[in-house]
């Protein structure tokens, strides 16, 4: 037996490993999503300072809030002036969750304190949506999801437009929504169990996670008793708030708003399809909103948490609730972000090489252009393309004489204001509205601009003129009156 001696190989020194290649951020979905809230938050935050820098904010609506908050800083109930003497403000709405921003504005004092919550409270809904479509169809998906959902119409009208409580409900709702698309209940009920607190009406909302988490339930052989459990909750707050809690808080012993839906009186039957479709522009919310979600959301069941909000709104006699402007829609943009990436995940393994090239991943590709067309489209239209425009950062004659009045009245008086005077002063003074009859003692200071383009609501041109005969003859005397410009004070 032999052996069999291999030839002799000469020797090759290892070659060295190479160095792993960095990760791009738009695979890490984590940097991706929090880096996309982050610039989003910047953005709304400067467009929100800026828009009150330059004196386009109200009393109704951050004129309002900021007296609410500076209330709870300072241990009280929520008393607002500006809706009238001794108005509590859970008789308006319920909203105690705006409570959390006390120890904040007790440390800055400011409107600015409120807008730039509202930015910081906003942006992170991109972030679960975000996440999500990364994890259904990788990370170019995400990148367009998440841009389309920060850029999106109803987010940014609602971020520039005064503060709301809805600020709140735009994050909670994106992770329920996003934890029910995940399969995921516990975390869809903990996420939505908040908005309770939020406003009366997402109870409703609240009840609609609920249904939908007993289907699910049903789908996956599970019992579907906490869903249910859930919308009976939901559906009991809303009734208690609506029917018990502010009533016993408003001054009049009702909910103020149910004349807006039922218009003044008992609507008959035949006449409520009617309302929801009539006047047109209802249509056009309706159209919008699916052209949002690349019209593949209306495949998804997770729509279905719009019906709440949609309904009292297209039931509403108000105009303001039935179109695209306000801050009535920013509720409703997560949720149709959160269908859509639904949709597109019952649309196959979208994150397999080639899968946005094959013929049948069409729709897809279409529903992606439809609702980037939709964010490219509105953009211009809604406040956001102000960080870009030079006319917006400067300050004209009108805005610096504004500012010189004000300057005029000390800390701590109390002034009658118009609309838009008056979220300048509500950080610092004790503000009513200038329509508003005075109680006894009169306001030492009344600042009013008749040039102001918002003075029509609350306050009417001819309630406005009036009250300014009643100050004058009570012997207020004028120290201003430039270019519509008017601030009297009381001998």
């Amino acid at each position: 037996m032999s052996l069999a001696l291999s030839p002799l190989r000469p020797h090759r020194p290892p070659r060295p490993r190479p160095l792993p290649r960095a990760v791009p951020l738009l695979h890490r979905p984590a940097v991706l999503a929090w880096g996309l809230a982050a610039g989003f938050a910047a953005l709304y935050a400067c467009v929100a300072v800026n828009r009150h820098r330059r004196g386009l904010t109200k009393a109704y609506d951050l004129g309002i809030f900021e007296q609410a908050v500076r209330a709870y800083a300072h241990g009280r109930a929520p008393i607002v002036p500006l809706k009238g003497p001794g108005y509590h403000l859970l008789g308006d709405h319920f909203h105690p969750l705006i409570a959390v921003l006390a120890p904040v504005y007790r440390v800055f004092p400011s409107a600015l304190t409120l807008v730039i919550a509202q930015a910081l409270l906003m942006a992170p809904a991109v972030v679960p949506l975000t996440r999500w479509a990364h994890e259904v169809a990788g990370p170019r998906v995400a990148l367009v999801v998440g841009c389309a959902t920060g850029a999106s119409w109803g987010i940014v009208r609602a971020a520039a437009d005064d503060f709301h409580e809805i600020a709140f409900a735009v994050p909670l709702l994106a992770f329920a929504a996003t934890a029910l698309g995940r399969r995921r209940p516990l975390a869809a009920a903990l996420w939505s169990l908040p908005l309770l607190l939020v406003k009366e009406d997402l109870g409703l909302t609240v009840g609609a996670v609920g249904l939908l988490l007993a289907w699910q339930a049903r789908q996956d052989r599970r019992s579907p008793l906490p869903g249910f459990a859930l919308a009976a909750v939901g559906v009991a707050a809303a009734a208690l708030t609506l029917l018990v809690v502010l009533p016993a808080f408003n001054p009049s012993g009702s909910f103020d708003y149910w004349q807006q839906l039922d218009g003044g009186g008992r609507p008959s039957p035949w006449a409520v399809p009617l309302r929801l479709g009539w006047p047109p522009i209802k249509w056009l919310l309706l159209f919008l909103l699916a052209a949002t979600g690349g019209f593949l959301c209306l495949r998804s069941p997770l729509l279905l948490l719009c019906a709440p909000t949609l309904g009292w709104r297209l039931l509403s006699t108000n105009p303001h609730h039935w179109g695209v402007s306000y801050h009535y829609s920013a509720v409703l943009m997560p949720i149709v972000f959160a269908a859509l990436i639904d949709a597109l995940r019952g649309s196959g393994d979208l994150r397999r090489p080639g899968a946005l090239r094959g013929p049948d991943a069409r729709r897809v590709r279409r529903a992606l252009a439809v609702s980037m067309l939709v964010t490219a489209v509105t953009l211009p239209l809604y406040p956001l393309h102000e960080v870009v425009m030079p006319e917006a950062w400067r300050t004209p004659p009108r805005l610096a004489e504004t500012r010189a009045l004000l300057r005029l009245i000390p800390d701590d008086a109390t002034v009658a204001a118009s609309n838009r005077l008056a979220a300048q002063l509500t950080g610092r003074a004790e503000v009513t509205l200038v329509c508003q009859v005075p109680v006894v003692p009169t306001p030492e200071w009344v600042a009013v601009d008749l040039r102001d383009p918002s003075v029509q609501s609350p306050c009417a041109a001819a309630a406005t003129a009036s009250m300014l005969v009643v100050y004058q003859d009570l012997g207020y005397r004028r120290l201003v009156d430039q270019d519509g410009l008017l601030l009297l004070k009381r001998p």
